[in-house]
């Protein structure tokens, strides 16, 4: 008989019940044979700090943070990614043997990772990155464009007020355009992203006119329910490379299971078709 402890995680959020990071993670510690259990938690703001206390002491390792605790998470923590800093988020919390709570934010990892997997020629330095939106998810998008090469980002949102705001933190790489003439600046980009919830499945449909778009475009969208939206349909159809969402949730996990269960987990065939089910 073993004495020791078999690693949890989880992920915390509200509501949760949607999320397929528990697949994910399952698929990953049946695949290579590790000991462990990956947890949704429902758990809602007044009590996130004093689940945060608790969960060291029953086993737990570390917990992914999503909607609504991002922000709140990154507070409660006692160390802070240079990145999670940037973007003003964690989606990643690792439980130290110390004691202290480590926040870090894979998001913009997860973005780039699937993007270079999906498109291999893709060339961040090519020239313009336009971005669609201007919430959590674009801050860790335009934060990655950067630190990867990207030589401008113009976003475009239809509160331009927080597209500022976000330009701003970003500095003069980073400029704002009206979500009236989104479709213009699409003639100029290299790279695409939709950040939006636009075109998600009980969503309004993305309605930025895309006939600008230039086939040499790599276009990618972060919704991935459905897996081709209508932006990747009209992108493809007009000969852009394009690539879907759901490979950023899959490579954004890849560290914090690393850290948390000692093992770098491969994105493959495998991995997308587990959490597809």
């Amino acid at each position: 008989m073993t004495t020791e402890r078999i690693p949890l995680a989880g992920v915390i959020g509200s509501p949760i019940a949607h999320s397929k990071s528990p697949q994910l993670h399952a698929h990953w510690l049946r695949t290579y044979g590790l000991s462990g259990y990956y947890i949704p938690m429902d758990i809602v703001s007044d009590d996130l700090e004093d689940v945060l206390a608790t969960l060291p002491r029953m086993g737990f390792v570390g917990v992914n943070i999503t909607i609504p605790h991002k922000q709140r998470a990154l507070d409660l923590a006692d160390l802070v990614t240079d990145r999670a800093t940037l973007i003003g988020a964690a989606n990643t919390l690792i439980f130290r043997k110390d004691g202290k709570i480590h926040a870090d934010n894979t998001d913009g990892y997860g973005f780039v990772e699937n993007l270079r997997q999906g498109a291999p020629d893709w060339n961040p330095k090519a020239g313009l990155a336009v971005v669609l939106g201007a919430g959590g998810a674009a801050r860790a998008v335009v934060a990655s464009l950067l630190d990867v090469g990207v030589p401008e980002v113009q976003i475009t949102n239809r509160t331009r007020v927080r597209a500022e705001k976000l330009a701003e933190d970003f500095g003069k790489r980073v400029t704002v355009v009206d979500w009236v003439k989104a479709g213009n600046i699409l003639e100029e980009a290299s790279t695409v992203v939709n950040t939006t919830s636009l075109g998600m499945m009980g969503k309004p449909e993305m309605r930025v006119p895309l006939d600008g778009l230039q086939k040499h475009a790599f276009v990618t969208d972060l919704v991935y329910n459905p897996l081709e939206t209508r932006l990747l349909r009209t992108a493809r159809e007009m000969g852009c490379v394009t690539v879907d969402g759901l490979g950023m949730l899959l490579h954004q996990a890849v560290p914090a299971f690393e850290r948390w269960f000692g093992q770098r987990p491969e994105v493959d065939n495998a991995t997308r078709a587990a959490v597809l089910r």
